[in-house]
């Protein structure tokens, strides 16, 4: 900018105070004005980060990611019940265990049981017991398996090859017996003896098979 000096001194003043600001006018690199526009890109920043915290504070949280090693276990296919605790098997028959063995009681109300500490059974290797009692709407069956801590299945089968997977039940501490039972249609004449009786392991191996048997219809 082209300087003017009058030759009133107050004027002077007044023209060499124009003259040192006018620079900072027209944008020149003073200190006052790096000054200024420091602040004013740290006003401009706290805004933006201002504006996004408040923004991030009304978006819905994002649900949190699920582990792809995260498998959720196989269920236990054995059901573990207090002694004598009640167990509803279904068609008005029910179902308990004691340490002595396992009852059950049918519509009639007449109470049966099974005895695994009279030496009727060998718990020291794997077996299975079938008893079963039935009628014209249907056959009730149910045993004891033994001789294993890791049963895994105990399965129903007829001459054709039609299977029935059977409810496992046993007492608390995983003891080497437990009690099965199942429903399948009626039976001609044998009460249901006629199905073979297989017990497996849980990872699908055969632990022992009960042949099918011909008996009067009642109870085994």
């Amino acid at each position: 900018m082209k300087k003017h000096w009058p030759a009133v001194v107050g004027g002077v003043a007044v023209v060499a105070a124009v003259a040192i600001a006018a620079p900072s006018a027209v944008g020149a690199p003073t200190g006052t004005h790096a000054e200024t526009g420091t602040r004013a890109e740290t006003g401009t920043h706290a805004a933006s980060t201002a504006a996004a915290t408040a923004s991030a504070a009304v978006r819905p949280a994002a649900p949190a990611a699920t582990p792809a090693a995260a498998v959720a276990p196989a269920g236990d296919p054995v059901r573990t019940v207090r002694p004598g605790q009640r167990v509803d098997a279904g068609r008005g028959f029910t179902v308990w265990l004691t340490r002595e063995g396992k009852h059950w009681t049918g519509p009639d109300g007449y109470e049966n049981f099974r005895s695994v500490v009279d030496g009727n059974i060998d718990r020291s290797e794997p077996g299975v017991s079938h008893q079963s009692e039935g009628d014209a709407t249907g056959v009730f069956h149910s045993g004891v398996y033994y001789g294993t801590r890791k049963a895994g299945r105990v399965e129903l089968s007829d001459a054709e090859g039609h299977r029935t997977v059977a409810t496992l039940v046993a007492l608390p501490g995983r003891p080497d017996w437990g009690v099965w039972y199942a429903h399948t249609g009626p039976s001609a004449g044998n009460g249901g003896g006629s199905l073979g009786v297989t017990l497996y392991d849980r990872g699908g191996r055969l632990l022992a098979e009960l042949p099918g048997f011909d008996v009067p219809t009642g109870r085994g």
